[in-house]
Parts: C-alpha cells; structure tokens; sequence
C-alpha cells in the first residue's frame, strides 16, 4: 500500500488528489482544498520510488489518460484534472 498524507476537515467521502510537489497549479488546489475546509488525501506522485510511481501513474491513468497533474479523484465517481475552483466545488457538492 502507498502512503498518502491525509489533510483533516469535513468529510465530502473520499477525495484524492495526485500532484506533482514542484506543479503550481498542484499547490493552488491543494491551497484550495484548504481554504474549503474538506478532508482529503493526496500524493506527491514524483516523490515516490520508480516502483511505486509507475502502480500510481496506472491508477491516475484511469481517470485522466494523459496522467496530467493535479488530478483530484472524489469517491471514485468525479474526476477534475488541472485547477478549476467550479468544477472542483461542483465535484464535492459544496
């Protein structure tokens, strides 16, 4: 299994993000998660080993076939690639 951190706030189900630690566009939907106060987990995809990167990049791959990052999953139904507040906020149902 590969850890994730997990971010505590309210519970919208099961939210995670995939990002990249250096992507701006990463840390402004992560900063945005923040300011919505909602619970979730996330992973900084190349800071992982080559092993477990390539098992991510598979999952990430379902739901957005260019494995682009941010890639936000919500209780794996919506997915939002890249930074959109709307469609972010729309995913989560707030």
């Amino acid at each position: 299994m590969i850890k994730t951190e997990k971010v505590s706030g309210s519970d919208k189900g099961k939210v995670m993000l995939y990002a990249i630690s250096t992507c701006i566009w990463c840390k402004r939907t992560k900063e945005y998660l923040n300011s919505l106060g909602v619970a979730y987990e996330y992973i900084f995809v190349d800071q992982l080993s080559r092993e477990d990167r390539s098992k991510v990049e598979k999952d990430v791959e379902v739901w957005n076939p260019r494995c682009s990052f941010p890639t936000l999953v919500v209780n794996d139904s919506k997915c939002v690639v890249g930074f959109k507040e709307d469609e972010i906020k729309e995913a989560l149902g707030i």
